[in-house]
């Protein structure tokens, strides 16, 4: 019985320090749970718009989470870290703003898509395939225009923007 007892108290540790080192979170839209972190994976599972979640690892624009008694990834922007609720600015979110230095270094996760680091801007490769299902997604100017004028959209002609001028020098020192 002694010998049952150590593994026991073992496993029930370690699924106590892996429920604590998850992150809350809530999802931002109805979105299906994948197996692996890809919308070509198999569903394992699908989480609610306001829906509770523990966040367990982040791959990418992928976020592996536990809703209920499903696990499975999620889209990195269908879910709202931290405990705030659709609501936003919860508690935790502000804390979390306000005390979170930024890094300039990172302007590429800034200014692109949240997941978006510069080692997965280094390793993107070439995919003709992934090519060939954007162009099928393309449409022709009239079926757009069709589209805009059935949503009720209007073409509004914008100027284009003046050329660029030389700069300035800021100092009459610069050209000694």
């Amino acid at each position: 019985m002694k010998r049952f007892l150590i593994p026991a108290a073992a496993l029930m540790l370690s699924a106590a320090t892996a429920s604590a080192l998850a992150a809350p979170g809530t999802v931002l839209r109805d979105e299906k749970l994948y197996s692996q972190p890809s919308a070509t994976s198999n569903v394992a599972g699908s989480a609610t718009k306001g829906a509770s979640v523990n966040i367990l690892a982040k791959q990418g624009g992928w976020l592996r989470v536990t809703a209920g008694k499903s696990t499975g990834w999620i889209r990195l922007l269908s879910v709202r870290a931290g405990a705030g609720g659709l609501g936003g600015a919860g508690i935790g979110d502000v804390v979390g703003a306000a005390t979170t230095k930024s890094d300039p270094s990172k302007v590429a996760a800034v200014a692109g898509l949240r997941g978006l680091h510069d080692a997965d801007l280094k390793q993107a490769k070439y995919n003709a395939e992934e090519l060939t299902r954007l162009d099928a997604l393309s449409v022709t100017t009239t079926q757009a225009r069709s589209f805009a004028g059935q949503s009720g959209l209007a073409a509004v002609n914008v100027p284009a923007l003046p050329e660029p001028k030389p700069a300035q020098t800021s100092s009459p020192w610069e050209n000694n």
